[in-house]
Formats: structure tokens, sequence, C-alpha cells
């Protein structure tokens, strides 16, 4: 049996208790976070609560069948990949619900081992195409990585505070002037980093007014604000499992520094406009051009958070 991924939720929905506890038992040696529902109702306000990687779900339940669940989550614009367990006579039903969006079916009675099989198959495929999504949105944001140029001695001891810093996956603050190379050494962070096949993705907080800032950060509901036509991932999201660098961290309105300490601490967030709690894993370089000790003295800046993002510190020198 082969385990689960850190952190991969599975919801269990089920009207049958004893085949969804022996679900749950068997799912959870694997290193699964199970939690469980007896009816569709149930399972809509789980998933309306929390963000589940898949869910095992059955077709025929008292109040509510799986085709209706999936209706109701393609309605809503919910992400969470279904695998079905259908029974005798409902095959057909089964192609209805691969047709709204199903990722598997499994025909009843089944073994653990074949739902297993069929869950990892889901696990694989979704996490591909988030891949592919991280992939091209990264190739937006990313330039050409630069060459970073230097023989003093100074600029040595940069090179040797990214050779010892960068295969940790610790937050990095990286302090100087501006038009000193910050973003150049968040590159060379990240290409040392265990990370470096996995998105390096970038925001100036500088260049974006407060409400665009949090939108692009966090992403968004449908409906959430005028002109929100779609969901949108934010970019904690995009660079899950890989980089995050945050440019110029002391332009941060203090709203958004609480909503950002919230993520560092449990690496939970939610979108605007939404009270789904979705939890992503990122390693976080931040820059900034401002002493931000002195902005928490004057109480510009979040004291938790200064200590949060400046775990490791790499002052870059003067070009002067």
């Amino acid at each position: 049996m082969s385990a689960a991924a850190p952190d991969t939720d599975l919801l269990l929905v089920d009207d049958d208790n004893d085949l969804r506890r022996d679900m749950a038992a068997y799912f959870e040696r694997l290193g699964f976070h199970t939690e469980q529902c007896s009816n569709i109702t149930e399972a809509l306000q789980a998933l309306h609560k929390k963000s589940f990687d898949v869910a095992i779900v059955d077709m025929v339940m008292p109040g509510g069948t799986g085709i209706d669940l999936l209706e109701k989550l393609k309605g809503a614009g919910a992400e969470c990949p279904i695998v079905m367990l259908t029974g005798k006579g409902t095959v057909e039903s089964a192609v209805e619900a691969m047709k709204l969006g199903a990722a598997d079916f499994i025909a009843k009675p089944a073994r653990l081992k074949d739902i297993q099989a069929a869950v990892e198959r889901v696990l694989e495929h979704s996490r591909l195409k988030k891949e592919n999504v991280q992939l091209r949105a990264a190739l937006q944001t990313q330039q050409k990585f630069p060459e970073i140029i230097g023989e003093s001695e100074s600029i040595k001891e940069i090179f040797r505070l990214i050779d010892r810093i960068g295969p940790t996956d610790k937050a990095v603050l990286v302090q100087g002037e501006s038009g000193t190379g910050k973003e150049l050494v968040a590159r060379a962070l990240h290409m040392a980093s265990p990370f470096r096949d996995k998105p390096l993705v970038t925001i100036n907080c500088a260049a974006l007014p407060e409400s665009l800032l949090e939108s692009e950060l966090f992403g968004y509901e449908k409906g959430a604000f005028t002109g929100a036509v779609a969901a949108k991932a934010g970019l904690f999201e995009v660079a899950d499992g890989g980089t995050l660098f945050i440019d110029e961290i002391g332009e941060l309105a203090q709203s958004l520094q609480a909503k950002l300490l919230r993520v560092l601490e449990d690496g939970s967030m939610r979108r605007v406009g939404s009270v789904k709690q979705r939890r992503v894993r990122v390693r976080l370089i931040a820059a900034t051009n401002r002493d931000l000790a002195d902005e928490v003295r004057e109480g510009r800046f979040r004291q938790d958070l200064y200590y949060r993002i400046n775990v490791l510190t790499i002052h870059l020198p003067p070009l002067r």
C-alpha cells in the first residue's frame, strides 16, 4: 500500500455506516486525512467549508444521489474530483456522472484496494493538471534568469549565503536599496532550493492597489466583486509546492499583513468571497528596501509577521 502525500484530504460520502467507517480506517492507515458524511446535505456543507483533494461518493443515498451532488458542485464551480461508487443497475447513471464531471467510478461491491487504486489515479491526474496550470502561470510571471555578476568580497558573501540558505525551506527576507538585485537573489535562492522544479511566482506590492493585491495573492470566487465573472486561483495557489517571492513587502497594507500571517502560520487561506478553507505549502521569499525593524517600531508593520518572514536574512550591499 502506498502512502498519501502529506495533507491529502479525503471526503467519504456513503449512508452505509460500516463501509464508510471501513474506508476511513483503511485510508487513514495510508496517511490520508478523512472526513465522513452520510448524505448529500452533509457533504455539501463539508465541501462549502473546506477544500478536499478527492471525494468518494455513493451513487444512491436517501435524500439525494451522487448525480445531485455533482450537479450542485458544477453549478457552484467547485473543484473537488469525485470517485463514484455505483451499485447494480446504475451503469447508465455512472455514464451520466462521468459526463457531469466525475473523475472515475467503481462498481459495488468493491475491494478497498480497488477504491484505493481509483483514488490514486485521480490524485495523479489532479497533480499533473495542477502542475500544468502552475507552469503556464509561472511562465507568464518569470523572466529569463540572469546571472549575478560581482567580484567584491561583499558579493562573494552573498553567494555563500545563497549556497547555505537556498537548500532550506525557511522563509527568507532580502533587504537592500532599490536596484541592488533583490529579485535576482530570490531567483538564485529558488534555483538552489528543493523546489527548483516547481514554480517561482513573483508579485510586487508597490505595483498594485490594496484591493487588487488581495485578489492577486489569495484569488477570488465568481461574483466576489464587480467584474469577477469566473473564479480565479491566487498566486499562493499557483505557487503551491514552490516559491512565492513578494517584492516590496514593506508596502503591504496592515489588513493584508494579517491574512499573510495566517497563511504562513498554518498554510490555510480563503479566496476573496469564499468561506472555504484551502491549504497551500509555499516557501516564502520577501524583499524590501525599507528597514522593517524601524517599521515595526513605528507601528506600520506587524511584529509577528516580521518574525515570520525574517527567519533568514540577506542584506544586499549598495551598488555604489
